[in-house]
């Protein structure tokens, strides 16, 4: 064996030391030239720069050497007993550290790897012995064995989302998963009838495999963990699948006998998906601003062209042309609105109420129209719900109030009382009472004016008789209409007479003849005393 000799041990892989001082491992020079000449010389050092153990000859002892025959003069020589071998491990038995030989040792390094031997250190492998159910016999037994299940897509949530219908069929001959798409009438889209083809389908990738380009390369056993089974896919689950999430509500008939004898799963319930309607969202209308009809604003908000509303027909009809009149006067804490009078007409046929203002010369107020024909909304009632003024909220002393202006009602003409006479039901028994008391009331003067004016004028023959003269001569006089109603207006106790000066001033106002000589002599037997005109009689001299 041979041994490393500055050490002294065996040169053998391990037990071999470089010397880290060496840094030139260069061949020595051998050739030089001196004036001229190319000499030969013998290295002194060898590679690594080590000392050459022999001695240093020149070429011509060299020669020398070689020409001479020892034998010749000392004869042949003995050769000497071979020494005895020693083997390494007696010679260094019991030989721990080196310190003795004085040889000093570095710090113990890890002994270099063997890839040899690292290959030897790997776990054997172990064989198992395959299953009998192999991918040819699971084609054989579930051939044509699909499971269908019913599944919804529920995208909602999204910008433009809807919920889909879907059927996904997982074939037990190859575990693989088919997913079709479910198309309604009319539902705008193309009949595409499949969402994914039929392949397996990754539930579990490995770390590495996710970023794998799937859309390109296929994906084998080597990307994945674990691949989708029949026993994920359960009624009332979600599973993903290409990055949606499936929620299966139900399957089919065979599909639940598999379940139920492979799994031994028998309740599936089927789970009720259907489209559950919104509920309905309250139309609120905006603020009434006041101009029109509430119902003709509200037009507006229910088509993008706006309709009139419907109307009451066989109500036009039937009271088409019924008009209720009524005497009104303003309440006001102004002075000059208590003279003020107004006449209300109420049209049964659209429920609308006009108010006109009867001119009076020299009253400073320019009479006529003074609210056109519209419907009133009570006080205190909602814009949502309006409630208009209706007839049965006119009778004497009613208090009306139009737009913040409150009237009370003072009077009534003989039509409103025969209207509600035949429509009884529709008024209270006071506010029918307050009517006929009235109209009774102001058709028959007081007893006891008629007892004076018999005891006082016992011409009553004569007064008849000049009555019937002046409704011949002035038949065709514009004077006749609302001479009644415009004496009751300033007649506010309802007695039957009136000032003096108010007579005039309502005659002067109608354009009455006053200077007629056959008005002056009615006018005078209508006098009364204490400056007060009898104007019964003598508006039936223009009523006829």
């Amino acid at each position: 064996m041979v041994s490393n000799p500055v050490h002294g041990l065996p040169f053998l892989p391990g037990t071999s030391f470089k010397d880290s001082t060496k840094t030139a491992f260069h061949r020595s020079q051998t050739l030089s030239y001196r004036n001229g000449y190319a000499i030969v010389r013998r290295p002194t050092v060898g590679i690594g720069g080590d000392r050459l153990q022999f001695n240093q000859l020149s070429q011509a002892e060299l020669d020398e050497l070689a020409s001479k025959a020892p034998v010749l003069t000392y004869g042949q020589p003995k050769q000497a007993p071979p020494a005895d071998f020693i083997p390494a491990h007696v010679a260094f038995d019991k030989k721990v550290f080196l310190e003795s030989q004085g040889i000093e040792l570095n710090p113990p390094e890890k002994m270099a790897l063997d890839p040899y031997t690292e290959l030897r250190k790997q776990p054997l492998r172990k064989y198992v012995t395959p299953s009998d159910f192999d991918q040819l016999k699971q084609f054989l037994t579930f051939d044509k064995q699909v499971l269908r299940f019913y599944a919804i897509w529920d995208d909602t949530d999204s910008m433009y989302g809807e919920c889909r219908t879907y059927i996904i069929h997982y074939y037990l001959m190859d575990d693989t998963v088919e997913i079709r798409e479910v198309h309604e009438r009319n539902d705008g889209r193309d009949p595409f009838p499949l969402l994914m083809n039929r392949q397996r389908v990754p539930k579990v990738l490995v770390e590495n495999a996710k970023n794998f380009p799937q859309c390109v390369l296929e994906i084998s056993d080597q990307e994945v963990l674990e691949w989708y089974t029949a026993k994920d896919f359960i009624v009332g689950k979600s599973l993903t699948i290409l990055g949606r999430t499936f929620f299966i509500y139900d399957c089919d008939p065979f599909t639940r006998r598999y379940y139920k004898e492979k799994f031994g799963i028998t309740d599936l319930p089927r789970i009720d998906v259907s489209k559950r309607e919104p509920p309905p969202v309250k139309q609120e209308l905006p603020p009434y601003n006041g101009f029109g009809l509430v119902e003709d604003s509200a037009q507006n908000c229910f088509a993008l062209i706006p309709k009139a509303p419907k109307k009451d027909v066989i109500k036009m009809l039937v009271n088409d042309n019924k008009v209720l009149r009524y005497l009104a006067v303003l309440e006001s804490p102004i002075p000059e609105d208590k003279d003020r009078r107004f006449v209300f007409s109420y049209f049964l046929a659209t429920d609308m109420i006009s108010i006109f203002e009867p001119p009076v010369r020299n009253s400073g107020i320019i009479g006529g129209k003074y609210l056109g024909r519209t419907k009133v909304v009570k006080p205190y009632s909602t814009v949502d719900n309006p409630v208009y003024y209706g007839p049965s909220d006119f009778f004497i002393g009613a208090v009306i109030e139009v737009f913040g202006h409150r009237f009370i009602i003072l009077d009534t003409d003989e039509y409103v009382l025969k209207y509600m006479e035949s429509n009884a039901a529709q008024y209270s028994p006071e506010a029918l009472a307050s009517i006929q008391n009235h109209v009774r009331k102001r058709e028959a003067p007081a007893p006891e004016a008629e007892s004076k004016q018999t005891e006082k004028d016992p011409g009553v023959q004569e007064l008849e008789a000049l009555i019937d003269t002046i409704q011949k001569q002035l038949k065709d006089h514009s004077c006749k209409d609302n001479i009644r109603e415009a004496f009751q207006i300033y007649d506010k106790e309802a007695s039957g007479y009136v000032d003096r000066d108010m007579f005039f001033k309502i005659c002067e106002s109608l354009n009455v003849p006053v200077d007629d000589s056959l008005v002056k002599e009615l006018i005078r037997m209508c006098s009364h005393g204490e400056g007060k005109i009898n104007y019964y009689n003598f508006v039936r001299a223009f009523s006829n």
